[in-house]
């Protein structure tokens, strides 16, 4: 994959609209005005600060980003964010390449090597269709699947951060967890279960106290794996009911476990 050798990295800090995309399960699907904001810090890293607003109110996460390899001049950056965005304590890590940008730096092109995640960014909130549609060109002769791009709307004028009400980042929620519900109430079901929430990621004993005392989706002291019920235990009723809701949810199979409260 091409991606940009000797990138001024000065010239690129700043705000970048985002003019497309793939859908990613980490913005909310009917997001609206999505745009990063870029600082280079007094150590070299780029801190990192994405920005979304969904019915008038605003959403963001951030994060910091470095380059993968110190010594090669391309343009190959690891960001991390830690998520959720209202209790940050899980450790995100993504590929950030810059697959093409313009002399000027106004507009580009960035990808991931995996092929999963695409952006079209511009300085603009509105680009030039023939430009659009050369970085469409550019992401497909790289094996993209273009066909998956989602134009982001911008309604003018762009909302100022500080004049926005907050979501709290249930955003994210909503978007990561769509079936959270289902699997409150299948843990609702047993009286010895006071909640169940489906993560991502598997939770260090280092990361379930904070969780509990954030009190995540009403979350009582102690977080365990769902897994770890024994047939004896008064909970495991609940168990299969659960593990139902995520096989049916399509779910299954992707690293996630389940973790319930008591």
């Amino acid at each position: 994959m091409k991606v940009v050798s000797n990138l001024d990295v000065e010239r690129y800090m700043g705000r970048w609209y985002e003019i497309a995309c793939f859908p990613s399960r980490f913005q909310p699907k009917n997001g609206t005005n999505t745009r990063a904001t870029y600082t280079l810090a007094a150590d070299g890293t780029v801190k990192v600060l994405n920005e979304t607003w969904t019915d008038g109110r605003r959403g963001h996460i951030e994060g910091t980003a470095c380059r993968a390899n110190s010594a090669s001049d391309e343009a190959k950056l690891k960001v991390k964010f830690y998520v959720p965005p209202f209790l940050p304590v899980f450790p995100v890590v993504g590929d950030y390449w810059v697959l093409h940008i313009d002399n000027s730096y106004q507009y580009a092109l960035v990808g991931q090597p995996s092929l999963n995640y695409l952006w079209i960014l511009c300085r603009q909130p509105h680009m030039d269709d023939a430009v659009y549609n050369e970085l469409v060109e550019r992401a497909k002769e790289e094996g993209y699947d273009v066909s998956k791009l989602r134009r982001t709307a911008h309604p003018d004028p762009p909302p100022a951060s500080e004049e926005s009400p907050r979501d709290g980042g249930m955003w994210w929620l909503k978007s990561l967890f769509g079936r959270i519900p289902d699997l409150w109430h299948a843990a609702r079901w047993s009286r010895q279960v006071s909640v169940a929430v489906y993560l991502p990621l598997p939770v260090s004993s280092a990361h379930r106290k904070p969780l509990a005392t954030a009190r995540l989706l009403s979350l009582a002291r102690t977080l365990r794996p769902l897994s770890s019920l024994t047939a004896a235990h008064p909970s495991s009723s609940v168990k299969g009911e659960v593990n139902e809701r995520v096989e049916g949810g399509g779910w299954k199979g992707k690293s996630c476990v389940v973790y319930y409260g008591t």
